[in-house]
């Protein structure tokens, strides 16, 4: 019997409140970018190593990049189905920095990166756009239960970043994992998103792409500052 049958599908959630919502802002290629996300409250900075996007980036422009990064901001290296020498170059280029899995890889994959980089790593969950839910994400858990935290994301094609919204009503309301809700936020709708699934998971951080953007891979510093205090208005109002 596999050792994941073993694990409980639900598990008591801790009922210590969360005072503060973590922010992931990803998909940065400028510097003014990177700053104006520090200065207004990102918990986290993504970038995205996957060649197809428009948001992509160089490993040597993320070092970059990386460099203008205060202390406790956490960047985060955004791969999708890539090769594990590429993966360790990267890390070897930024110190510190996370790993996010959000193509196809499998559990075992994303375990020994994190092994073979000495770096914790998150894991995409794509959930359906359907009404239909064909996806569950207790079992997308135990599967990828070494992973950090599950990343919420709409399936979209391209491997995110599509501006979409799922339905967070189809997700369970019990899950043992940290969880980063994704996929279409905006400062319109990531309040509501806040107070809809702040009580699934052990924890619940967001990230944004599309929703501080100008364009695709250039941001807007005052949708920035607008998301930031949206997120602080669902921490005050859930306290």
């Amino acid at each position: 019997m596999s050792p994941l049958s073993n694990m409980p599908k639900t598990a008591l959630i801790s009922t210590a409140p969360q005072q503060r919502t973590r922010i992931k802002m990803c998909g940065f290629t400028r510097e003014a970018d990177v700053l104006a996300a520090c200065a207004l409250g990102a918990d986290a900075i993504g970038f995205v190593l996957y060649p197809p996007s428009l948001r992509s980036v160089s490993i040597e422009r993320v070092a970059e990049l990386a460099r203008l990064l205060p202390a406790f901001v956490t960047p985060v290296l955004l791969f999708v189905n890539e090769t594990p020498e590429r993966i360790e170059a990267a890390c070897a280029a930024v110190p510190g920095a996370l790993l996010q899995f959000h193509g196809d890889e499998s559990p075992e994959f994303c375990e020994a990166m994190s092994l073979l980089t000495g770096r914790a790593h998150l894991k995409a969950a794509r959930i359906p756009l359907s009404e239909v839910q064909d996806f569950d994400l207790l079992e997308f858990f135990q599967i990828h239960h070494a992973a950090q935290a599950l990343l919420l994301d709409a399936h979209v094609d391209g491997y995110g970043g599509g501006g979409k919204t799922f339905n967070w009503s189809l997700l369970p309301t019990s899950v043992n994992a940290h969880l980063v809700l994704s996929g279409g936020l905006t400062p319109a709708n990531v309040g509501d998103g806040i107070r809809a699934l702040r009580s699934h998971g052990l924890s619940l951080a967001v990230d944004v792409s599309s929703g501080i953007e100008a364009a695709k891979g250039l941001k807007d510093a005052e949708k920035i500052q607008q998301f930031v205090a949206a997120v602080r208005a669902a921490d005050a109002d859930l306290l």
